[in-house]
């Protein structure tokens, strides 16, 4: 049983090492600039996933607003759509889960913003209304996906995409993508060479 387990262990960590080995940086590196530029220009940052994805996009919310801070540099404004339940779950009961991170954000969207929208097959109609939603207001629009994209993948500014089909992988490569971003921010130099995403 022990070398069972051991073995289905080595097997998980030598998937990720997989993905890891030749990932394409370029996605996340324009990422980075576009959230750099946001934080100089005081615009909002919205963050919306379900399931797993949905406590990612709490936990990069929180990693922005305070992780990314650095002096002499401004304080990011962002705002996870999953963290009101009551909200999230009145428009869903009263009108439709499908609209309720766009019913969510609207209130607060102005042309310029950025969503970052999270979903591991890039289909979840919800990210993907918001997405609609985000682009209609003139936002920049980031997915962080995998599988092969799914609808997500034309529909964005910049798709970052995991290329693997098992969702728990998807799902830690997409936490990962959080940190990196997140160390990145604290470690680009002043004044910030930016480059709009559009």
């Amino acid at each position: 049983m022990d070398r069972m387990i051991s073995a289905e262990i080595r097997s998980y960590l030598a998937g990720m090492a997989e993905i890891l080995g030749d990932f394409p940086v370029d996605g996340l590196a324009r990422v980075i600039l576009r959230l750099e530029e946001a934080r100089w220009k005081e615009q909002s940052v919205f963050i919306c996933g379900n399931g797993g994805s949905a406590a990612t996009a709490i936990h990069f919310a929180c990693d922005l607003a305070k992780g990314a801070a650095s002096k002499g540099k401004p304080n990011f404004r962002t705002m996870s759509l999953n963290e009101n339940v009551s909200l999230l779950t009145a428009w869903a009961n009263d009108a439709s889960y499908d609209d309720i991170f766009a019913r969510r954000m609207a209130p607060w969207l102005r042309a310029g913003d950025v969503l970052v929208a999270i979903s591991c097959s890039g289909n979840s109609r919800n990210v993907l209304n918001a997405i609609h939603r985000a682009r209609a207001g003139q936002a920049t629009t980031i997915g962080f996906t995998g599988f092969d994209g799914g609808k997500m993948k034309q529909m964005v500014d910049v798709c970052v995409i995991v290329p693997s089909h098992q969702i728990e992988m998807v799902e830690d490569m997409h936490l990962l993508f959080c940190h990196l971003i997140t160390v990145s921010l604290r470690k680009v130099p002043l004044p910030p060479t930016l480059a709009v995403v559009r």
